[in-house]
């Protein structure tokens, strides 16, 4: 992994954390703005490591429900990200 992929992956992570602890989707972005002023190449990969780490989070919650045998309804194909944060 180079040095790229391994900061964003790092800053995606606790990222996700805190937004999994405080409820707080607009950390992402906040981090993104941030890291963005000074470096766009790491901004994008970061962001693109946090696609990643939310689609994760949705099947890992998806199969959370089939564990506890919850009805799950058949998800809706979109061609719309569900993930762009209002943009």
């Amino acid at each position: 992994m180079s040095l790229l992929e391994e900061t964003a992956t790092k800053l995606a992570q606790r990222a996700m954390e805190m937004i999994v602890k405080t409820g707080d989707e607009k950390i992402e972005q906040r981090i993104a703005d941030e890291i963005g002023a000074s470096s766009p190449t790491l901004q994008e990969t970061y962001l693109t490591a946090m696609r990643i780490l939310k689609a994760e989070r949705r099947g890992i919650l998806l199969l959370e429900k089939y564990d506890k045998g919850e009805d799950i309804p058949v998800a809706q194909i979109s061609s719309i990200p569900q993930d762009d944060g209002g943009h």
